[in-house]
Parts: structure tokens; sequence; C-alpha cells
């Protein structure tokens, strides 16, 4: 028998008689005979009691499973790892964390490649996890739906909303004595609730509702809490549009073209989304084989505004959007603009506008989200600065608040721990541009997020007053007068391992800037006696990643040799 289009890769793996071994083993994980004729769906869940992101997500699959094997098809469960950015925070931990991203992508492409499955769908419910997912949808390119995990609901002290971000900043306020060690602790138990992704507009948030955005998840996606029954609803539809997918032979780069991206980017700065989203973007496209560069992020940011009131640098939480009908509304409203292609296919079998048409606008009276006469920020807040600190680029998330022009002097770490003590001990003044670096994605190794040190410059109240410029990069989280994936790295050679106490460095988001003002020839003599710390890690995943990662301004990945 000829298997049906929907089958070619199962079939290569149940058909016949020489498969009889494969049919074996499946019988004692479950199949029935009947099974053998259908498609295999391969249901990836990142379930871990390590982090609330992700505790529920083995209960959103077992609703996958059902809503699977009822549409003709055959679900199979398996999972793979999830690290926590919140909890790793500010630790060496914490170079595992853009790792993880590799790791999970490779771990899902090995598992549905080996396996043989027809299509796939994978509940991500924390940063790192979620990119990865969409990373081996496009290496494996057969049918495939992501699903968020969902958003958390907010922590409540002193009758006001909290999250994880509010700890960070507690910690910085007790360091300047504005709060007392009670209210940390009252703070650091009441800010996380229960399941579901961090909850302001960080990077879980902000790459759900940059893949809704791209088509690779359900309308709405993004915009359901972890624990509600909309979200169990949605894990059961999926499976009549997984094999919607299967029927049409919808694939996945067909899906994430050039236009969908920049359909993500320009939702992204709408909602005044996190700097990862640049590099996880870009990871996708290099996935997909999409051309996609830094100045493409430039170009669209031009153009698109922070409509958007959301935390850390607004007043509102996720949970408060999902209330005002989600991310479908602003998508509608980008739409009418014609910021976004309207074209594109998504994972229901329609294009994005279709998707829109019966969306309804806010209402009027909602203040989450602003319209374009009176904008949060007429461009951007994810700004693409150049210049001698950065020929190939640094990413700056500049709210306007903090102003657009900032001259300071320079006080240097080599790394975020070093940083870390010099800010808590309160040696970090008004004017200074606080330098970490060796914290790439081959000098850290790994790129650890500087959320712990922008969060305590805030809570000590020098948000406006202190600059914070790394090769690592930031949680969705940071906010202030930040700059990261400044590349070169500095193990890589890069201007910023020469930058020395005392330099005056010159940051202008007008001009899309970032300098350090000292003379040609001093930037030679300092290149000949710069000594480089010694690599650290010699054997191990740490070791590997560090051997094979490309620059953050590609993305920061390690399948390309």
């Amino acid at each position: 028998m000829v298997p049906s289009n929907d089958r070619k890769f199962s079939s290569q793996i149940v058909d016949g008689v020489e498969r009889a071994p494969s049919r074996g083993m499946l019988y004692a994980v479950g199949f029935k005979k009947k099974d053998f004729l259908i498609p295999q769906v391969g249901i990836a869940s990142t379930w871990s009691m390590v982090t609330p992101c992700n505790i529920h997500i083995n209960s959103l699959a077992s609703s996958v499973e059902k809503g699977v094997n009822k549409n003709k098809a055959k679900a199979v469960l398996f999972n793979t790892i999830t690290v926590s950015d919140g909890i790793s925070m500010g630790t060496e931990g914490m170079k595992y964390s853009l790792v993880s991203r590799e790791v999970i992508a490779d771990s899902i492409e090995t598992v549905t490649a080996c396996q043989g499955f027809d299509a796939l769908i994978t509940i991500g419910g924390c940063d790192k996890n979620m990119p990865a997912c969409i990373m081996a949808m496009a290496r494996l390119n057969r049918p495939a739906i992501f699903i968020y995990g969902g958003t958390i609901l907010p922590g409540i002290h002193k009758k006001k909303n909290i999250d994880i971000v509010s700890i960070f900043e507690a910690v910085g306020a007790f360091s300047n004595h504005k709060i007392n060690k009670k209210e940390l602790e009252s703070i650091e138990s009441k800010a996380i609730p229960g399941a579901g992704s961090c909850g302001g507009m960080y990077t879980a948030n902000t790459m759900a509702s940059a893949i809704e955005a791209m088509g690779m998840s359900l309308p709405n996606s993004s915009a359901r809490t972890a624990i509600s029954a909309e979200k169990q609803k949605e894990c059961i539809d999926t499976g009549s549009a997984i094999k919607n997918l299967l029927d049409k032979q919808i694939l996945p780069k067909q899906i994430i073209t050039k236009k969908s991206l920049e359909n993500a980017y320009t939702v992204v700065c709408a909602l005044g989304g996190s700097t990862n989203a640049i590099l996880h973007l870009l990871a996708i496209a290099h996935s997909a084989n999409v051309s996609l560069n830094l100045d493409d992020f430039s170009r669209i940011g031009k153009k698109v505004p922070v409509l958007a009131d959301l935390k850390p640098s607004g007043r509102f939480l996720m949970n408060d959007l999902i209330q005002q009908g989600g991310v479908a509304p602003l998508m509608k409203m980008l739409l009418h603009k014609k910021l976004l292609h309207p074209n594109t296919i998504t994972v229901t079998g329609k294009t994005l506008e279709e998707n829109l048409d019966k969306v309804s606008f806010y209402k009027s009276s909602q203040k989450v989200i602003q319209g374009f006469d009176h904008p949060i920020k007429k461009e951007s807040h994810l700004i693409i600065l150049k210049g001698n600190l950065a020929p190939e680029g640094a990413v700056a998330k500049i709210s306007g608040k903090e102003g657009m022009l900032f001259e300071g002097t320079a006080k240097v770490f080599n790394s975020e721990e070093l940083a870390m003590k010099a800010i808590l001990s309160r040696l970090i003044k008004k004017g200074d541009v606080v330098v970490i670096r060796y914290e790439g994605p081959k000098g850290g190794p790994g790129m650890r997020e500087m959320l712990s040190p922008t969060s305590a410059i805030v809570g000590q109240g020098l948000g406006k007053d202190v600059a914070l410029i790394t090769d690592g990069r930031f949680s969705g989280g940071s906010h202030g007068f930040v700059i990261g994936h400044i590349t070169p790295e500095a193990a890589l050679g890069g201007l910023i391992s020469i930058v020395k106490n005392g330099d005056t460095i010159l940051i202008d988001i007008n001009k899309k800037s970032i300098h350090l003002k000292i003379s040609l020839q001093e930037i030679k003599n300092r290149f000949k006696k710069v000594k480089h710390p010694a690599i650290k890690y010699k054997q191990g995943v740490l070791a590997k990643y560090a051997n094979h990662v490309l620059s953050a301004s590609k993305g920061a990945v390690t399948d390309q040799f």
C-alpha cells in the first residue's frame, strides 16, 4: 500500500513486514493496530518542576493528546528540558540559559526525526524553549503548531500588582535602605503566585506574541493565562488544526518567511517587547533559511511606535492586556495602518488578514494600548546602535523616559558578579557608564542576562542617571539606559575589551551611535597590550557552545559550520 502524503515519515517506521519490530515496540507504549494507518503527531512538552513557567505544561500536553487522537491522528508525547532564568540570574548557572535554546531545538529535532513523526506540536512556557521550539520546527519542516503555556497571574503587595522584576528591584531598594528586610521578604513571597510565565512584556510574553504574529500559533495563543479554561480548550482545538495542516501539507517554511518575521518584529516593537526578540528572531530566520539582519530591525523600528503601556517600563501586566482582548486587536490596528503584511499564511491555513477579519478593536475606555495619535514612543524602543564600540551593532532598549543622549564615565567590570558587587556597595554614581564585558556568547560563555545589575541600579533610584553597556544581553524585565549585544564581543577582540575606568563613552540614541571617545592611536596602543581572561571551560556543554557559537549579531546560533 502506498502511504498517504500525511504519513510520509511514519510510514518509513511502521509500514511493511520488515518493520514488525518497530510496531512491536509501539504496541508496548499504547499503539493499536489502527494507529499504524494514521499520521503520527509528536507532542513536545517542556514540563518540569524547575520553574513556575512550566509546571503545568504536562496538563496542557494531555489536552493536546486528546485533541489529536480524536482527529484521526496518533499523538505521541515526549519531553525536553527547560531551565529557569529567574532562578539562575546573576549566577554561573545563567551561562546555560541561552545554551539551553540550542539544546532544546536539537533535542526536539532529534526525537521528531528519529521517530518519524508526521507532524509536531510543541508547548513552551519560558524564554528559551519558545524560540527553540520554532527553530526545531523550521529545521524539520513538517506540519507544526506552537502552543504558548500562558502567562502567570500577578502577585499582590500592598494592594498593588507585582511580579518577578518587583523582587529584583526590591533587592536594589533594600541595598539603598529604601525598604527593610521584612518588606523584601514579603515581596519575594508574594510575587510569583503559581504557574505561568513572567507577567510583564518580558521575553516569554514577547516571544509568544511574536510567534502568534509570525503565524506559528493559533490566534490568541499568546493571550491566555496559564491556568485558564481557555488555554485548555486551545490545546484540544490544536488537534483539528494540526490535522488540517497535515491534510493540506502546509509547512513551517511556508509560514516562516521574511514577511512573517517582519510581522513578528513589528508586534514586538508595538508591545515594547524584549531585546531578546532580536536574538531569537535572527536564530529562527537562520533555521528557516531566511535572510534577516540588524538593518532590517532598524528599518522596521523607524516606522512602528510603542503603543503598549506594559511593564517593565510601563504600568500594566500581560494579564491586563488579556482582559482587553489580547494581542489580536493590536495586530488589527497595525494592519489598518499597513504596518503588517496581510497575506502571510498561518497555522490556521488562513492568512493573517483572514484571521483578524472578525476581531474587534479595543474599547476606547481601556488604557493598556494607546492609539497612534498619542503613542508611548513614536518609534521603536529597540534601537540598533553602531559606532567604534559596536561596529557590527548593539541593541539598546530605550523607552524614552531615560532620555536620548548619555555621555558618561566608564566603570569597567570583567564579569557580572564584579559589577553587581560594586552596585550593591553603592560605588556606582550618577553619570557612570557601567561596562560589563566578557559576558558575550563566546566570552561568557553563554551571554548571560544582566537583570540583576539593571534592577539593582533602578532599585537604587539611578535608572535615569546611570547607563549600562555589555556584550551580554538583558532580560525582558530590564529597563533603564541599557545597551547589550555589543559586537564584536570582548572575547573576539571587540573594542569593549580595551575600555578603561575613566574613559568617556557617548551614547546617542537619535544618531543611533555608541562611541568610546579616545584617539585612534590610543586604540592601537591598547590593543597591543590587551590580555583576555583565560577560557574557564575546557569540556562539557559550555565548552562546545563556546567553540561553535556565532556572534550575537547573527543570533548566537551554533549550527553553522
